[in-house]
């Protein structure tokens, strides 16, 4: 099991990270919640890592902090969260508030994130609840910083909803609404995730 990586970040395309590990190249994927902490390419970081292996792949997931990969491996054990589900819960919503969601058994707002239907809500409470109320490494970070902005922040953002489970014409839509001028593409998908959770 790969448990953490300590090398040069390479490349970052939401949701998609290279990072050199002394000549080894380490692809991952990772939350926006993760990306929005990332450092410019170029430089030094650390990640805590989940390794998936399945039959036709070996899938590695990058975490900023113990507490998300936790809450990751969480949401992965339950019936009908994989890894892609449990990104992008990580990713429209942080931490905190989903925790928040659990623990008032807040079923109706979870039910605002892509791919997440009234069953699947009403599962993650259940299972959650307690879990999460007992268990310490399921502690939240602190309030998370966008980071520089990308060549294509528009388009990127667009591919990055889309693997996030939104349909194309969606997520299009989402940015259309917004004022994107000088943001980064961490901006752009923050800021149109937050609007698609307020409902708009």
């Amino acid at each position: 099991m790969i448990g953490r990586l300590t090398g040069i970040l390479l490349e970052k395309q939401p949701p998609s990270i290279l990072v050199d590990v002394q000549g080894v190249g380490y692809e991952l994927e990772a939350s926006m919640s993760t990306f929005y902490h990332l450092a410019e390419c170029g430089e030094s970081i650390v990640l805590h890592t989940h390794l998936v292996v399945r039959e036709d792949a070996q899938l590695l997931y990058g975490f900023h902090s113990l507490s998300e990969r936790q809450m990751f491996r969480n949401l992965i054990r339950i019936s009908g969260v994989g890894p892609k589900l449990a990104l992008t819960i990580l990713s429209g919503m942080s931490a905190e508030d989903f925790t928040r969601c659990i623990l008032e058994e807040d079923s109706k707002a979870l039910t605002r994130l892509p791919g997440v239907g009234k069953k699947t809500a009403e599962r993650l409470v259940i299972e959650l609840k307690d879990r999460l109320e007992k268990d310490d490494a399921a502690r939240l970070p602190e309030g998370v910083k966008p980071i520089e902005k990308a060549a294509s922040p528009v388009n990127d953002a667009v591919s990055a909803l889309i693997s996030l489970g939104y349909k194309a014409q969606q997520a299009s839509q989402m940015i259309r609404d917004l004022d994107v001028d000088d943001k980064s593409t961490e901006e752009i998908i923050r800021a149109a995730l937050h609007s698609s959770m307020d409902g708009r």
